[in-house]
């Protein structure tokens, strides 16, 4: 009978034993990292504080984990900003800040793309989820790259692994899942004819600069449509991850690639096309809970703090710095913006979270530049261009139309967080001024681009919009009007135009 008792003990032992090895090891692996990122948005989330939209499951994770306040990435348009984030550095110093371009350009070998850094410490590495809209598989960068295969940077370029899918052999992996329902795209009205709550234009709260017109109020309210939709996308992966028995080490971080696509918007150095929500759930850290943290992030932060999580030495290249380490103390992000399709620009920002400085260098370039291609999805341009013509407009809602930009302006984003009142002719805030202006040169001279390298693409969207105005005369006034005649239309009917 003892012989009996000591051996069910001692089996015990060893089972618990066995468990509690497994449940270390469980612990200590390294966490699987999604990185959700949402084209086009602001701030404009229900736990960012905004009206008539309603986003429970980006609640959850904030309340679940760290909300970010003070997050901007270096470019308002995506791929200079995507840029940026696969890279880990500032797209001026790496020759990847003009749209779309250098595309068949290898990067220079100094840099190396976020994946191929957690490759070599075992990850797999995935673009794209099989259930969100257009599969989630977008990279858009500015150099060249394959989204699947291997990296060397000089005869193989390809940035993931495979697509859509994470399961457990896959672990650790990193995934990166583009949420594009956010993006102006046809589907926007399709979104809100099959939404079961869609948002009532009666109740978004428009900026100030924005004119307060039914088609204007209309526009916002299908964005906001759009953001619920992205919402039920993010309830579902987390559901997934739950199902699949990985939720307890997946780290969770959503953003958005840059601002929303509106006026002052995608695009501006303004807030609205800076300023994106960031928020990390990290379910092996439950102190840090429902954290509001108003620290001043870079988007390359966002990159080193993914190699961090990996166990990766920084790169000495990266611009960014782990959010999470010690010695984290940000004060400025530097924003820049250049070419933008057929326009030409040039125009440099910094911003603290209290004061933002821009220089533009080409000030007679409108901030209404008349872009082919954000003429098909801008209502609110059209029918403010008509308010503004008619003398219908205010000197808020004007600035975004007038003929020129500023060459310098100076806001202070904690008493004007709209951004209306240009201090920079201000002699009260010369010293500021003085500060942020010696702060913006320091930037540019240390992220000089390491190449002068530039063979920019010939945006299709500039023939489209001739055609529509040449062959389309009845639709292209009603895009005047205010009302979005569909890109996908007008690019099939003018490629079959040239059989």
């Amino acid at each position: 009978m003892k012989k009996i008792v000591i051996i069910i003990t001692l089996v015990l032992c060893i089972t618990g034993c066995k468990k509690h090895v497994e449940n270390n090891a469980e612990i200590n692996t390294k966490p699987n990292i999604i990185w959700l990122m949402a084209e086009d948005i602001s701030t404009d989330l229900e736990c960012y504080g905004t009206p008539a939209v309603k986003t429970p499951n980006l609640n959850k994770l904030a309340s679940q984990g760290v909300k970010f306040e003070n997050c901007f990435v270096t470019n308002p348009i995506c791929s200079p900003s995507r840029s940026a984030m696969m890279l880990g550095v500032h797209q001026n110093k790496s020759n990847t800040h003009n749209h779309r371009s250098n595309r068949e350009v290898p990067l220079d070998l100094t840099y190396k793309p976020l994946t191929y850094w957690l490759r070599n410490e075992g990850y797999t590495t995935i673009i794209g989820h099989h259930s969100v809209l257009k599969k989630g598989r977008k990279t858009d960068v500015n150099f060249k790259h394959s989204q699947i295969g291997p990296w060397d940077g000089k005869e193989n370029f390809g940035l993931f692994d495979k697509y859509d899918t994470f399961e457990k052999e896959d672990q650790p992996f990193f995934a990166h899942i583009q949420l594009k329902a956010t993006h102006r795209g046809d589907w926007w009205d399709k979104i809100r004819e099959n939404s079961k709550h869609p948002v009532n234009p009666d109740e978004v709260v428009l900026p100030p600069y924005m004119a307060d017109h039914p088609t204007v109020r209309l526009d916002w309210a299908k964005y906001l449509d759009q953001m619920e939709f992205i919402d039920d996308e993010v309830g579902m992966i987390v559901n997934e991850l739950e199902e699949k028995g990985m939720a307890h080490n997946t780290i969770i971080i959503f953003i958005g690639d840059n601002g929303r696509c509106n006026i002052k918007g995608k695009g501006y150095l303004h807030d609205p096309g800076l300023h994106i929500p960031f928020i990390v759930y990290d379910p092996r850290d439950t102190g840090a809970r429902g954290a509001i943290n108003k620290q001043v992030i870079s988007s390359t932060d966002i990159t080193a703090t993914v190699l961090d999580y990996a166990g990766v030495k920084i790169p000495d290249y990266v611009t960014g710095t782990p959010i999470f380490s010690k010695d984290f103390n940000r004060t400025y992000v530097f924003g820049a913006r250049d070419l933008w399709d057929e326009v030409e620009e040039k125009s440099r920002a910094v911003t603290s979270g209290q004061w933002k400085y821009i220089k533009n260098y080409k000030p007679e370039i409108p901030y209404e530049a008349h872009q082919a291609y954000l003429e098909f999805y801008r209502p609110a341009v059209h029918v403010m261009r008509t308010l503004k013509l008619e003398g219908k407009l205010n000197e808020d809602e004007s600035f975004f139309f007038n003929d020129k930009k500023p060459v310098e302006e100076l806001y202070n984003l904690e008493q004007d967080p709209h951004e209306l009142n240009n201090l920079a002719n201000n002699s009260d805030y010369d010293i500021i001024k003085s500060t942020l202006q010696k702060e913006l040169q320091q930037y540019e001279d240390a992220y000089a681009p390491i190449s002068d390298t530039y063979n920019p693409v010939h945006p299709i969207a500039v023939d489209v919009l001739k055609w529509v105005k040449d062959e389309q005369p009845e639709e292209y006034q009603k895009m005047l009007s205010g009302i979005e005649i569909g890109w996908d239309k007008s690019i099939k009917g003018y490629k079959e135009s040239l059989k």
